[in-house]
């Protein structure tokens, strides 16, 4: 057996951002639309919400139909009064981080500053071997397949030997494709084919490993 590279979702994946950050997120990114393409509350709601569904991110939608600068977006809309007051994370986590075998990866769809604030506030950037926000995918964020191959490439990785962990479906569908092992984190009942584990937590992790290592063959 191979040692896997662990590729790790950030938030609700490593941390629980439903009760305060994505509240504080999807609002700043509602006021951003309203200022920035001149419609009210209710029509930057929608866009927002419609460009989500589309194409997995608010960010692409912008960026497609109205040459959104990426960059002015994603600072714009990842200013908190107090981040480390809105941070929900179980630290044993961190144990459970270390024990598992292999490099790890943050792979996260939002931008180094907040990404880097996360880190260091939790004390996960210890755990890490290397970050990649959505910057360093050239502003590709999940669930594109280019996103994942800049990756990929950038770390010399054979998708084979990898294992995506996400609280995204759709995320993992696009990591299965490419042939990475796909953990999911989710509290629902769904099941899908396009996942090998599901967990309610991160820390359920070193229990399930077993069925998720990886093949010699794939060398």
């Amino acid at each position: 057996m191979k040692n896997p590279v662990w590729l790790f979702d950030l938030d609700n994946t490593l941390h629980n951002a439903t009760p305060h950050i994505f509240p504080h997120i999807n609002r700043s990114m509602r006021q951003y639309i309203e200022r920035h393409l001149g419609v009210d509350e209710r029509e930057a709601t929608r866009i927002r919400q419609d460009y989500w569904t589309r194409y997995g991110a608010t960010l692409l939608g912008l960026i497609r139909h109205h040459d959104t600068d990426p960059r002015h977006f994603l600072w714009e809309t990842h200013q908190f009064p107090d981040l480390a007051r809105m941070v929900v994370f179980d630290k044993p986590l961190l144990h459970t981080l270390r024990r598992l075998p292999g490099r790890k990866i943050i792979f996260s769809n939002a931008p180094r500053h907040y990404t880097e604030a996360i880190l260091d506030i939790t004390g996960l950037g210890r755990c890490f071997d290397a970050v990649y926000s959505v910057e360093n995918v050239r502003f590709q964020p999940k669930p594109m397949l280019a996103g994942f191959r800049t990756l990929l490439r950038a770390e010399h990785l054979d998708p084979r030997q990898c294992i995506m962990v996400e609280d995204s479906l759709a995320n993992l569908v696009s990591a299965k494709k490419l042939g990475m092992k796909t953990v999911w984190v989710s509290a629902g009942l769904r099941q899908s084919p396009y996942v090998d584990v599901k967990i309610r937590s991160a820390m359920q992790l070193t229990k399930c490993y077993g069925r998720l290592k990886i093949s010699a063959k794939n060398n």
